[in-house]
């Protein structure tokens, strides 16, 4: 029978609860470490305690001696992989890397390094096997030392330029009515998300197939199958349901490898969990950062001169950029505009992509810069960032694809009440508080990567789409089957939405903001040309007709341009100057992020976003021991992070602002949200005390000290 689509009223844009929802809340969704499989066993990482050096020797008999033990894996026994391998597709870390050659040498480049995979009948054999190995080590002095004069640095980009430059800087700032010179810094900080790295791994029929929690299976399964020398076919991995990665869970990671190094010994299925304590020095972290500002301006505010250096760490392994210098070649011009990322070697874990990653650091130090210039000058902060108000990418010349920053500050300040505001600092009380309010500019790249896809009419009158998306808490399963239910022109309860594994075809990684964007073009692709085929009459047989897209061709044609979300965050905090304590009393973040495909969820993204950018201003900071190069109080009680007492009333709202590019209209919502938040929280510390603060975090006792030393 052929089942023609009817029209009905567009999902997209309309508030929908998560259609997995209830699997969630009575646990019938099931994350990777916790599915069952026949004969599973257990893997405990065993980790260096050395920050540099090589093992000299593991002392392995007593612990396979242990009940329940099976294998003792290290560099001595463990099977060899392949690392020097460059990936076609999607793996932004860049390749060869010589982080996943896990128990391929003796070498230790930082501490909390894997030295041993123990196997064992139990995770608590495993555990304590792994707590009674004896390794002894060649120790060597090591550096994780990350100073603005280390030696070692070095200018360096990633996924852009390293140094960008025009027009002559010093020149423009001896001209220039009131200049701005200032070093603000950001700490080491990590994603922590709710579910720890986890996986599975097995031999299935002489297939690898690994149950995994990532942020997209394509990656996996394509370095995998480098690693292990495999054909891409004989590797699926699933994630069917991950509780958070915020960036961590982007790329493959030790753990993945040493459990299908088990399973390949041992022939059974292999399970490794990372615990809390190992995420710090394996899940990837944000790198500190060392930034300096300087900004020459006339009288009337207009920029005459921008330069935003950034600095920050990597390991000795591998190279990663926190570019936090990104904003700057975005948000304004000048004419004289230079900007660098630099980074220095040191004896650390490499750091990865974290929640708008150079983006976030960046824009503390880009948009607090601006912000004291503003003061300087006498004029409104909000009004300062409308008279430098780009025409063209300040760095590209590329014009803008669409540019709404200007009516988030509109909206933004209508809504907070920004006109009532008294610019002077330090006025306002609230008994033995002052209050003060401040606000920040957001924008984040725009970005989408190549997605497949397949969409299939079943014949009772239901439609599957079929699509590797990772849905990683943010509603990617709601959001693409409203997409996909107004690309067919069906009602929502006739969608179901198939996603997290490798077998359904590459896709983009959720990351970036791209996912939903990404994954959302390819299934309005085969929803097209499904309905087209539909309406010329063709009959829907017993297993359905199924479309599949591939978006490499339409995404390809993009013309270059600037294309980017835009955000205003405003913030209001008290401070005790007497305890030193900050407590921020409401958020308001207005965004031009695309069409918003789910109100629900997407509040839900930014106001997420928004709490971590209060974490960053006042709480996370990752404080490494000079002597052993480990961190103090790895965990997430040493590891502060914000709480429900630290959020006040946050709230989250958007400007229209559809690509008119994109087939549905999106841009990405997952990272905007922490941009400029941070900055919003600091300048509103400033407003409150007259004190600014250039280091995060805004901890009591370095408020204590600004107060008492003004």
């Amino acid at each position: 029978m052929t089942t023609a689509p009817t029209a009905h009223p567009g999902a997209v844009g309309t508030a929908h609860t998560r259609v997995e929802g209830r699997a969630k809340v009575t646990g019938a969704a099931r994350y990777a470490g916790e599915i069952p499989f026949a004969g599973l066993v257990h893997g405990w990482l065993a980790l260096s305690t050395v920050s540099r050096g090589r093992i000299r020797a593991i002392e392995s008999a007593d612990a396979l001696a242990r009940p329940g033990v099976l294998a003792v894996l290290t560099h001595e026994n463990a099977p060899r992989v392949e690392t020097d391998y460059v990936t076609g597709y999607t793996s932004l870390m860049g390749t060869p890397n010589p982080t996943l050659a896990v128990f391929q040498h003796d070498r230790i480049p930082h501490l909390g390094w894997p030295v041993a995979l123990v196997v064992a009948e139990t995770s608590e054999q495993a555990r304590e096997a792994a707590e009674a190995l004896v390794v002894h080590y060649d120790q060597e002095p090591h550096d994780v030392a990350f100073t603005a004069e280390h030696p070692n640095a070095y200018d360096a980009g990633h996924l852009g330029p390293a140094v960008t430059g025009k027009g002559d800087l010093e020149a423009e700032l001896a001209t220039s009515a009131v200049v701005l010179d200032a070093e603000y810094t950001t700490p080491e900080e990590h994603h922590n998300p709710m579910e720890p790295h986890a996986v599975t791994a097995h031999w299935d029929g002489g297939r690898l197939d690994v149950v995994d929690s990532n942020q997209g299976t394509t990656v996996v399964a394509v370095d995998l199958a480098h690693l292990f020398s495999l054909a891409p076919a004989s590797v699926r991995v699933r994630s069917e349901h991950v509780g958070g990665g915020f960036g961590g869970k982007g790329q493959v990671r030790v753990h993945q490898i040493a459990a299908v190094m088990a399973a390949t010994v041992l022939r059974r299925p292999v399970r490794v969990v990372m615990t809390r304590r190992q995420m710090f020095s394996l899940g990837g972290h944000r790198s500190p950062t060392i930034q300096r500002v300087r900004l020459g301006a006339d009288a009337d505010g207009r920029l005459r001169a921008l330069e935003h250096r950034s600095q920050s760490h990597t390991s000795t392994l591998h190279e990663f950029v926190e570019a936090g210098a990104g904003p700057a070649r975005v948000l304004y011009d000048a004419d004289a505009h230079h900007t660098a990322n630099r980074v220095v070697r040191l004896d650390v874990s490499t750091p990865t992509f974290m929640r708008a990653p150079g983006e976030a650091p960046g824009s503390f130090a880009l948009e607090s810069a601006v912000d004291e210039l503003a003061e300087k000058l006498g004029i409104d902060p909000i009004e300062l960032r409308a008279r430098n108000e780009p025409e063209r990418g300040p760095v590209s010349g590329l014009p803008f694809a669409n540019r709404n920053l200007h009516a988030c500050f509109r909206e933004g300040a209508r809504r907070f009440g920004w006109a009532d505001r008294d610019p002077r600092p330090g006025l306002r009380r609230d008994g033995r508080w002052l209050l003060g309010t401040g606000t920040a500019a957001a924008s984040f790249i725009v970005v989408v990567g190549p997605s497949t896809a397949a969409v299939t009419a079943e014949a009772d009158g239901t439609y599957t789409v079929k699509v590797n998306a990772a849905d990683i808490g943010t509603g990617a399963r709601t959001a693409l089957t409203l997409v996909a239910a107004d690309a067919l022109d069906v009602a929502v309860d006739r969608v179901r939405v198939r996603l997290g594994d490798s077998d359904l075809g590459p896709a983009m990684n959720a990351g970036g903001s791209m996912g939903t964007r990404s994954w959302s073009w390819a299934v309005t692709l085969a929803a097209a040309e499904l309905r087209q085929r539909l309406a010329l009459g063709e009959a829907i047989p017993p297993e359905g007709v199924t479309v599949r897209s591939d978006s490499s061709a339409a995404i390809g044609a993009l013309a270059q341009k600037e294309r980017h979300a835009y955000g205003a965050q405003f913030a209001e905090v008290a401070v005790d100057p007497a305890t030193g304590e900050v407590r921020v009393r409401r958020m308001l973040g207005i965004f031009a992020a695309g069409k918003i495909v789910n109100p629900l969820t997407a509040r839900s993204q930014f106001i997420g976003g928004m709490i971590w950018g209060i974490s960053m201003a006042l709480h996370e900071e990752a404080v490494r021991d000079q002597a052993s190069g480990g961190h103090y109080g790895a965990d997430l009680a040493g590891y502060h992070v914000a709480a429900h007492a630290d959020v006040p009333a946050v709230e989250a709202g958007w400007v229209d602002d559809a690509d008119p590019e994109d087939p549905v209209g999106i841009k990405g919502i997952g990272e905007i949200g922490i941009v400029g938040a941070a900055a919003a929280v600091a300048n509103a510390v400033w407003h409150a005390t007259g004190v600014r603060h250039r280091h995060l975090p805004i901890r009591p006792d370095r408020v204590l000290t600004a107060v008492r030393n003004a």
